[in-house]
């Protein structure tokens, strides 16, 4: 270096900061108004978002409830014509399916018949069943209580039978109560329970359901599962569909009938997929729409500002140093848009979703890649009104004045 060879005064981080706040700073209502159009665009990204991944929680749960990942097990037909039977360990085998998430089932006494009095005749069967039942039944269905406690280790193994809600009303039973009792298969049982209506399991409706304890030592139940219900992952039915015939009679998976996914399942899928493409289509408009305020906004303050830029030019700053300068400040207002956007669409969500009684969703990913791509757009916003005003030369910038 030589004698009297000038050097420009390095420009620090926090100095960086400090110079690009003046602008918003200097005109602090143009820099709100237009960090509240892009806060606005990145609010309404953030809310669509938002929205959207509620409605689709809540229509996920919807259709969860339609069982859209229940697959049933039943005995077919042997190669004679004959009912087949479905192995004492099938269940366990099911449960061994790795996408397999819950497993029970049901067991039908075909010579058990239901009757409220000793005193109907035998033929008036009323269409009532009894069936052996596992504890975790009820989870594995949906099935819900009207009324009463359901089966459990202790009382599965007394003479104890929870009633189906059509079997209830054709018995003429209101309520559980511990003097209310049943005769089943020639004993007699109480009811300590009644079942709301069964969607995904309609021959619950019309069962007596007994302990499978109290149904083998009782009843005379042979511990062959007639029913099997399992659910598993929503994105597994299929394969677990393909394999449960195999693993339940791996002798003779011919002789076991599975049923097929329900048609609820395609429907969540279809759903999924449009709402993603509306997703990512609203979010690059509100995010374009973004970028062109912040553009707008950096090439309006470069013209009026001309003679700031001469004037600093003329002290020594150096074009590299007005670049950093103007893109500091679009990324100031990117920043100051992008947050407060971010916060405003979290609240108009929430206070939406609750109002609809949805499940409050906010992805992650729609919050910090709102306020990353609005970084990103400022810049590249910010980058040509940035050079522009670098390439003013101090004359021609102060000639303005």
């Amino acid at each position: 270096m030589t004698a009297g060879t000038l050097q420009p005064a390095r420009l620090w981080p926090g100095d960086v900061v400090k110079v690009g706040a003046v602008g918003l700073r200097t005109r602090p209502m143009r820099a709100f108004l237009s960090a509240l159009g892009i806060a606005i665009g990145i609010a309404a990204m953030v809310a669509v978002v938002g929205v959207s991944s509620s409605s689709r929680a809540d229509l996920d749960r919807a259709l969860a409830s339609l069982g859209t990942n229940l697959l049933t097990v039943s005995p077919g037909s042997t190669l004679t014509g004959e009912a087949a039977q479905l192995p004492y360990e099938s269940e366990a085998m099911v449960s061994r399916i790795a996408p397999v998430r819950q497993v029970s089932s049901i067991g039908l006494l075909n010579e058990a018949k239901v009757y409220r009095t000793g005193k109907i005749p035998e033929t008036e069967t009323n269409g009532i069943a009894t069936y052996a039942a596992r504890t975790d039944l009820r989870s594995a269905t949906g099935a819900e209580l009207g009324n009463g406690v359901w089966l459990n280790a202790a009382t599965g193994s007394f003479p104890a039978t929870v009633l189906g809600s059509t079997a209830a009303q054709r018995l003429g039973i209101g309520h559980a109560a511990p003097d209310v009792q049943v005769l089943i298969g020639g004993r007699w049982f109480t009811v300590i329970g009644i079942l709301k209506p069964a969607a995904l399991a309609p021959e619950l409706d019309t069962a007596a359901l007994v302990g499978w304890p109290a149904a083998q030592a009782r009843l005379g139940f042979d511990g062959h599962p007639t029913t099997i219900y399992t659910r598993s992952q929503d994105a597994s039915v299929e394969d677990v569909r393909d394999v449960l015939g195999a693993t339940v009679n791996p002798e003779a998976p011919n002789e076991v009938q599975v049923s097929r996914p329900s048609d609820a399942l395609a429907a969540k899928k279809a759903a999924g997929e449009a709402f993603t493409g509306l997703l990512l289509g609203l979010g690059a408009v509100a995010l374009l729409v973004g970028g062109v305020g912040v553009a707008n906004t950096m090439v309006i303050s470069v013209l009026e500002r001309r003679s700031e830029i001469g004037l600093r030019r003329s002290l020594g700053a150096t074009r590299g140093q007005i670049r950093t300068q103007f893109l500091s400040e679009s990324l100031l207002l990117s920043a100051l848009g992008g947050v407060g956007g971010a916060v405003i669409g979290m609240i108009v969500t929430s206070i939406y979703a609750l109002y609809q009684g949805w499940p409050v969703v906010i992805p992650a990913w729609a919050v910090l890649g709102g306020v990353a791509a609005t970084l990103l757009i400022g810049a590249v916003a910010g980058l040509y009104p940035a050079i522009r005003a670098s390439r003013l030369s101090p004359t021609e910038a102060l000639a303005t004045t």
